[in-house]
């Protein structure tokens, strides 16, 4: 794997495993081969992974094209700090270590195949970096994918839903509980009548889907439609009604409302 080298693969593995798997970062586990007579740099093992993930980079990218031809995927994002050491300037003339500025990125997690709710493949996700979280960093990992995509209801995804879009629009499957969060974030600090009755209201979908949790994707459906679908309806008109009475000023429950 790395010319002129002496790590084999299995060591390269572990050393991986170890950093990714079990959260040990490449400073502790120089520690830990030190304890044991081995003195093998951070930034060596920084080379070691560096070389495995050129490696690797075909196998991710075929995951990922596997993931986009499901019909159904999970996409989420979690932003993360990021050391960057070109916005810090020159090094200092001491010893010391060199200033770092932290800078933000995004890692994406795209998922299919949830454990509780099998479908008809095996589960798999992938996960991706991007310097960011617009939109446009959604539609270049989503290129080509033209099936139903849940969710958190971020902004950032909703320009996959256009009809114009390359490869036709996304169907947007939004989060039950990012939804339902606004309305406990009112109706905990109490006198929220309508918040309070729209929890109630979710709270009878939750119930169903505690019941149904495990069972095949046929079963759920038909549950969902017999059950689910007309508590949707009733729910649906309902905050259409209490959209009138919620002021313009309360922006949250009016976005909830009306998404």
């Amino acid at each position: 794997m790395i010319a002129g080298g002496l790590p084999t693969e299995a060591l390269v593995a572990d050393v991986l495993v170890s950093k990714y798997a079990d959260h040990l970062p490449l400073y502790r586990q120089a520690q830990i081969l030190a304890r044991e007579g081995v003195n093998i740099d951070r930034s060596t093992l920084c080379h070691w992974v560096g070389y495995a993930a050129v490696e690797l980079e075909p196998l991710h990218a075929r995951l990922i094209e596997i993931l986009k031809s499901s019909p159904k995927l999970f996409c989420d994002e979690t932003r993360c700090p990021v050391l960057d050491r070109a916005l810090a300037g020159p090094r200092p003339a001491t010893s010391g270590p060199s200033p770092v500025t932290t800078g933000r990125g995004a890692a994406v997690r795209m998922r299919v195949g949830i454990q509780k709710h099998p479908g008809t493949g095996p589960p798999a996700v992938a996960y991706t970096y991007a310097p960011g979280r617009g939109g446009e960093h959604a539609r270049a990992l989503l290129a080509g994918f033209s099936g139903t995509l849940q969710v958190d209801g971020y902004a950032g995804y909703n320009g996959l839903a256009d009809a114009n879009r390359p490869g036709g629009a996304v169907t947007l499957a939004f989060c039950w509980s990012h939804f339902r969060r606004q309305f406990y974030d009112i109706a905990k600090g109490g006198n929220a009548p309508i918040a309070s009755e729209a929890l109630d209201g979710l709270g009878a979908l939750y119930g169903i889907e505690a019941e149904i949790r495990g069972r095949t994707a046929a079963d759920r459906h038909v549950v969902r439609q017999a059950q689910t679908l007309p508590l949707v309806d009733d729910l649906k008109a309902w905050l259409g009604k209490q959209l009138a009475k919620v002021p313009r000023g309360a922006q949250s429950p009016r976005r909830s409302v009306t998404a």
